[in-house]
């Protein structure tokens, strides 16, 4: 397996691409990179990044309604509000292993034992049909 090239960029060349951006000669990042076959996506904008251009870096605008804007803030909302109840359905199942725990080591009892106990009483509870 041979190992792979590291290419090295000068200040010249990083300078000249980065001013062929501004002047226009390239619509992105990504056209320059091609028309100098600049591997990778992340290259010229690190290069825009480090000689303080990000104003040549596209941007993202969102527009949104006013109604998405209200659904969004609803379901953030909705979003807060399950995970207290997943928390608090999380404490008190956490208290109940604790109270069986307590009851348990007062009986005398291992948990599971107490488990199979509950399971087979629960099966053969009065009035309901048994095998046979």
């Amino acid at each position: 397996m041979q190992a792979k090239a590291t290419i090295r960029y000068s200040e010249a060349f990083k300078q000249q691409v980065i001013s062929e951006l501004e002047q226009g000669k390239f619509a992105s990042a990504g056209a320059a990179a091609r028309a100098y076959q600049i591997p990778g996506t992340r290259t010229i904008p690190g290069w825009l990044r480090k000689y303080g251009r990000s104003d040549l870096m596209p941007r993202r605008v969102t527009i949104t309604t006013m109604k998405e804007e209200d659904e969004t803030s609803a379901l953030k909302q909705r979003v807060r509000q399950l995970e207290k109840a997943l928390s608090d359905t999380h404490m008190k199942e956490l208290l109940g292993s604790a109270y069986l725990e307590m009851a348990c080591e007062q009986l005398g009892l291992e948990v599971d034992e107490f488990k199979k106990k509950a399971a087979t009483g629960r099966s053969a509870a009065p009035g309901s049909k048994g095998p046979g």
